[in-house]
């Protein structure tokens, strides 16, 4: 290939990157979360999927794409709720428990979601990084979900809170020696389900990204197990909310090298 021909290759898989790993980062983030609880959630699948589907809805049907990201986080919060509600129970696996709140979710926003296949919602708004090029292809390519500045914000703030924060260090300590928590005399069980939910809830909004900016629209196929993928993204980057960015960026860069192709 020339260089033009590189450059356009290069320009496509940073794009890609942007765009995939946008949501990517989000269900990370929310899963990092979770298991510095000490719990793995392998329902964030259908926490994705059915959080997609809900804040399509929301956009949908209010006309208001802010509505919908509301939509999206409160409803991934909802489910990953179920998931901790179900995982506190006794002699209940947390992964057992993740795989059945997983099929619910997506059967759920199959079921639900069926008349918002053909119909078109309120798109979240870009920010434009590309407007100083002529180049469509440049403008494109840096178009930045307005949702990505606060997954990054997220992340930051995440990694110091575990740090610096009694409650990032209480959130750690459950996850790293719930008998310690326990001696202590805090609620393992509470700790660990306000954790799910909230994991579920930054999860959410990974799912409106797909819906209301990239792919842009309401399929059955829509998360193509970015929820699955997202659990070994965070092991991969050794449970840092800032390791999260640059893996989230990586396996989305990876997912677009075939199309710039």
């Amino acid at each position: 290939m020339d260089a033009t021909a590189w450059f356009d290759v290069t320009l496509a898989v940073l794009g890609g990157a942007i765009r995939v790993g946008t949501p990517f980062l989000f269900v990370s983030l929310g899963e990092c979360l979770t298991e510095k609880a000490g719990r793995i959630n392998l329902g964030l699948e259908g926490v994705l999927v059915f959080s997609a589907m809900a804040g399509f809805a929301g956009s949908y049907l209010t006309g208001q794409w802010w509505l919908g990201v509301l939509a999206a986080g409160f409803s991934g919060a909802f489910i990953a709720l179920l998931h901790g509600l179900i995982s506190s129970l006794p002699r209940v696996n947390d992964i057992a428990a993740g795989i059945a709140i997983m099929l619910l979710g997506a059967g759920l926003a199959f079921y639900l979601g069926k008349p918002l296949i053909q119909p078109q919602a309120p798109q979240l708004p870009a920010i434009e990084l590309g407007l100083w090029s002529d180049s469509s292809a440049v403008r494109s390519a840096l178009q930045i979900n307005i949702l990505l500045p606060l997954g990054l914000l997220l992340a930051v703030l995440m990694g110091w809170a575990f740090k610096y924060t009694r409650h990032g260090l209480l959130v750690r300590m459950v996850g790293d020696s719930a008998h310690a928590a326990r001696a202590l005399g805090y609620s393992v069980v509470g700790v660990r389900m306000a954790a799910t939910t909230l994991g579920g809830m930054v999860a959410g909004l990974g799912g409106a990204s797909l819906t209301l900016f990239y792919p842009g629209s309401w399929n059955e196929g829509i998360s193509s197990g970015q929820g699955l993928i997202a659990v070994a993204l965070v092991i991969f980057a050794r449970w840092s909310p800032l390791r999260c960015v640059a893996a989230a960026a990586l396996f989305g860069g990876a997912g677009a090298i075939g199309p710039a192709l």
